[in-house]
């Protein structure tokens, strides 16, 4: 079944969520910021996976119930020429996550690498959001972080770590820039009761597992149970190793503890910077990623294919689409946009 969608302008959408935010008390920074991750996330993500405007009623909650610090501080506990150590004390993670990519370039201009390590966290957004930054400084940009737990260890069938997204960004003097973002689940849990809501049955069955730990193409005993890590032993082997490198070198959480209490997150973020000129012009480089995608859009095809596409140019693509006619919400979404503009007592104009 078709989910009924509400074409939205996003220049209304952007202005809508900058009001929601600084109804919610938050500062102008945060406000800024956080809108321009959820208006990123919104243009370049599938609506099924829980990014964007959709997390607008989230932050509602969470800012109302006192989970999220406002002004939180970005302290920085330690740090040398190349890396740093940060507590974000409960403060939203997509500012914390913004603030400290930006540190990492600052380091990166200073020792060809820069990076930093972020503890005591909340959600921070899309990952690709965070390592596109690094982008407008001519750097190459690396951003992860854990999140709950969601992926069974390899020969478990119980939540062992969380998909814990990465995204690796790097420019080149073509129209888009090459940007992978990606969990560590072949799909996850809200993308699978997105394709519930459209009418979907089955499901490819390396997927998922069902309530009994086995293997299912059944998308409703899916949804009972648990999301496989991408590339099965593979993908919780990388979500496990992302832990490593975020909460437990972070001495934050990890495993089985971050998000465990909504009043304290606890996530833990890495983000790394290089600085390209550091290795060679900023222009060879361009011109050397150039080439390569061409040399990768040229591979054979496979039968049933009509084009190879690079890391990032589909989301290029949606973006460019979104920016030109809006971006399509689904009916449940407008509305709880509609309620939530009701409670923070603002202009809800978001549509022509």
């Amino acid at each position: 079944m078709a989910i009924t969608m509400v074409r939205v302008p996003i220049d209304r959408l952007e202005a809508f969520t900058l009001r929601a935010f600084r109804a919610m008390g938050t500062s102008e920074e945060e406000s800024v910021l956080c809108t321009r991750g959820l208006i990123q996330s919104e243009m370049r993500c599938h609506p099924g996976q829980n990014q964007g405007v959709r997390r607008l009623p989230v932050y509602h909650e969470r800012i109302s119930k006192g989970w999220y610090t406002l002004g939180a501080p970005f302290q920085i506990v330690k740090e040398s020429p190349s890396l740093a150590l940060v507590d974000a004390h409960n403060g939203l993670g997509s500012v914390m996550g913004q603030r400290a990519m930006a540190l990492a370039v600052r380091k990166a201009r200073v020792s060809g690498i820069g990076t930093v390590v972020v503890r005591h966290s909340t959600h921070f957004g899309s990952a690709g959001v965070h390592a596109r930054l690094a982008l407008e400084q001519d750097c190459l940009g690396v951003a992860m972080t854990n999140a709950g737990p969601e992926i069974p260890a390899w020969g478990g069938k119980s939540e062992a770590v969380g998909t814990n997204p990465w995204a690796i960004a790097a420019p080149t003097s073509g129209l888009f820039p090459v940007v992978l973002d990606m969990a560590w689940t072949m799909v996850d849990m809200p993308k699978l009761r997105w394709l519930s809501r459209e009418g979907e049955t089955r499901i490819p069955k390396d997927w998922a597992l069902d309530e009994d730990g086995n293997e299912t193409e059944d998308l409703s005993r899916a949804l009972r149970g648990i999301a496989q890590g991408i590339g099965r032993h593979k993908g919780y082997g990388l979500a496990m190793m992302t832990d490593a490198l975020t909460g437990v070198i972070g001495g934050g959480a990890f495993g089985l503890a971050p998000y465990s209490n909504p009043a304290a997150q606890d996530v833990a973020h890495t983000f790394v910077a290089l600085d390209i000129a550091w290795f060679m012009p900023v222009a060879e480089f361009k011109s050397r990623m150039d080439a390569f995608v061409r040399e990768v859009k040229s591979s054979r095809l496979r039968p049933g294919f009509t084009e190879i596409l690079a890391p990032g140019e589909l989301d290029y693509r949606k973006e460019i689409e979104c920016r030109r006619v809006g971006t399509n919400l689904d009916l449940e979404l407008f509305e709880s946009l509609r309620r939530l503009a009701e409670v923070l007592k603002i202009k809800f104009d978001i549509i022509s």
